[in-house]
């Protein structure tokens, strides 16, 4: 086997990962909405908004909702909006 070829299993696996992907970075978002909540530093904060932003852009999150986010930086407002995503992911 050519150090390129996956198997049919593997190719599969892949495939399935990448169909579920929105749901996968919904949960790693519901993730890092509660690392917020309990973030005790200025600095894990920071980090933690960086991950959301690059999880939000994952997502194909419209870029103006991001920014609005991203320059608030409320935690409430970030879950609020994940509520919604959530909500709309289950209904489609």
């Amino acid at each position: 086997m050519a150090k390129n070829e996956r198997s049919a299993y593997q190719k599969d696996v892949i495939s399935r990962y990448y169909d579920n992907l929105d749901t996968i970075m919904l949960g790693k978002l519901g993730e890092l909405v509660t690392d917020l909540y309990l973030a005790d530093t200025h600095a894990k904060q920071e980090r933690l908004w960086q991950r959301a932003q690059k999880a939000m852009e994952k997502l194909k999150i419209p870029p103006a909702i991001i920014d609005h986010i991203m320059q608030k930086r409320n935690v409430e407002i970030l879950a609020k909006n994940l509520n919604d995503w959530l909500t709309n992911k289950k209904k489609k």
